[in-house]
């Protein structure tokens, strides 16, 4: 290595360690030092120098009281990655936990349109748990399937309407090579089975292409060779608004059958396609197309374009059937511990769709009346979407430490803390802290992005007390984030030892 280059990045180090420990000193400068404390910054000094070179680290530790413990550039800007899911549930159980929210689930009708035909318009309103698949037991389609064959035998067309939001499906600042995947599917009103095309693919003999299984509303381009042994290396490529996927590269011979995942454009066309093949099953003529209904975003969608003026959104008739709206508890835990990016996007805008649109600036407009009420400046915090895809995105440690403390004061406080992660057990914190104090006792939000990643939540010490975090990681060399973020975990479990 060229200690030309590695010089510099090493004084960079060792200047954050040493704003670290003034950050450390002041915390305590009413006491003098003690052993304890020393101990503390240097073990929080040790362990952050493990970074990666070049890599900018912010760390904020707190009593629920707001006495800072640990302090390392809270005020700087951070892409949050999925931290950004703390702020979307947060104002989702603070809009929508009273009673008198009501929502409503994916719901059809029958229209009757010139010449005496009928069309089936199946209605989205947000609901992010609609199921086709076969063992669906709850929210399924298959339940307004066959209340449309209960009522007629021939149709025409079949309509996915997704109007109750303005067509947004993807967010500023999303990159666009994520749109092809299962992490940035389209978002639609009208969303099924996750908005995700699932794609087996069974090894042949040597030479051959494997096996494809697939629903059939993806035209598949397999250009997958199986090769000897039981490694396998799969990529898929498809244009954004084509459904035409091309899977290339190899399976071994001896691998297990794989299950791939892919995003869907059009959520209101997938989920009319699919309910146009359920009715078939059922013995209902379906003569016509697959269509869709969309909103198209205006400026009025935007709340600073109003005026003060109300949203114009469309009138719904009266359904046929409809669905009950999933539990928000469910959806919430969902979002938390699996940080699951299409339902935290619907939880935005189902949010938004409260007092306005229901488009993404109407979602900013309540995260902003929401935020001044928890006390966090606007300049603390940025957002683009609901989800956390956005590279756009910025949070301060401060911000969300700041958050996680307000959380805690409110009367729904506990059932959010409870949709977070658990350190060693569950969701996307199973595999980390294992074997540590911390394992058990941290709950926090995760978050991975193209060279970010972040921690925030709270975490019991060995003495016994609850203290709030946030540990935020950005601008790591290629192929380094596992690195800080180990070093940020060693750094949490030390001071969690120390206390």
């Amino acid at each position: 290595m060229n200690t030309d280059m590695t010089t510099p990045i090493k004084s960079i180090a060792l200047s954050a360690a040493f704003a670290l420990s003034l950050a450390l000193s002041a915390a305590h400068a009413e006491a003098p030092a003690t052993p304890q404390g020393s101990a503390l910054s240097s073990a929080v000094e040790r362990h952050l120098a493990d970074s990666p070179p070049g890599a900018r680290l912010g760390l904020l530790v707190t009593t629920l009281d707001g006495e800072t413990l640990v302090s390392l550039a809270p005020d700087q800007r951070f892409i949050p990655a999925s931290n950004t899911k703390m702020f979307t549930t947060a104002i989702a159980f603070a809009e929508l936990s009273n009673p008198g929210h009501m929502l409503k689930g994916t719901g059809v009708r029958l229209e009757t349109a010139p010449g005496n035909v009928v069309d089936v318009v199946l209605h989205g309103r947000g609901d992010a748990a609609l199921s086709s698949d076969d063992r669906c037991t709850v929210d399924c389609l298959q339940t307004l399937a066959d209340a449309v064959a209960a009522k007629t035998r021939r149709v025409r067309h079949v309509i996915g309407d997704d109007s109750r939001f303005p067509d947004e499906r993807w967010s500023p600042g999303m990159s666009w090579n994520n749109i092809q995947s299962r992490y940035g599917t389209g978002i639609s009103a009208l969303s099924l089975d996750d908005n995700e095309l699932v794609v087996g693919l069974t090894p042949a003999a040597v030479g051959r292409a494997p096996a494809v299984q697939s629903s059939g509303y993806y035209q598949i381009e397999n250009r997958v060779v199986t090769v000897a042994g039981a490694e396998e290396s799969v990529s898929a490529d498809r244009m954004p608004n084509s459904r035409t996927l091309y899977l290339t590269g190899t399976i071994g011979a001896d691998a297990p059958p794989l299950t791939l995942r892919y995003g869907i454009d059009d959520p209101a066309h997938y989920a009319a396609w699919r309910l146009a093949a359920l009715l078939r099953a059922r013995g209902v003529e379906v003569g016509g197309d697959i269509a869709v209904r969309h909103r198209p975003l205006t400026p009025a969608d935007d709340p600073e374009n109003r005026d003060g003026a109300p949203a114009t959104v469309p009138a719904e008739p009266a359904m046929l059937a409809e669905l009950p709206f999933p539990a928000l508890s469910v959806t919430m835990t969902r979002i938390n511990k699996e940080s699951q990016n299409l339902h935290s996007e619907l939880m935005l805008r189902l949010v938004a769709r409260q007092s306005g649109s229901g488009s993404i600036a109407d979602g900013q407009g309540v995260m902003r009346r929401v935020m001044t009420e928890a006390g966090l400046p606007v300049t603390s915090y940025d957002f683009s979407d609901g989800s956390g895809m956005s590279t756009y995105n910025r949070i301060t440690p401060r911000a969300a430490v700041d958050l996680l403390t307000w959380i805690a004061r409110q009367p729904w406080g506990a059932a959010w803390r409870d949709t977070l992660p658990i350190a060693g057990h569950d969701g996307t914190l199973q595999r980390r802290f294992k074997g540590t104090l911390l394992e058990g006792k941290l709950v926090g939000k995760t978050g991975s992005l193209n060279a970010s990643r972040a921690l925030s939540g709270y975490f019991t010490t060995r003495s016994g007390k609850t203290l709030v975090f946030s540990a935020l990681a950005n601008d790591m060399p290629d192929g380094t984030d596992d690195q800080a973020t180990a070093a940020l975990d060693r750094a949490l479990v030390a001071i969690a030892e120390a206390l």
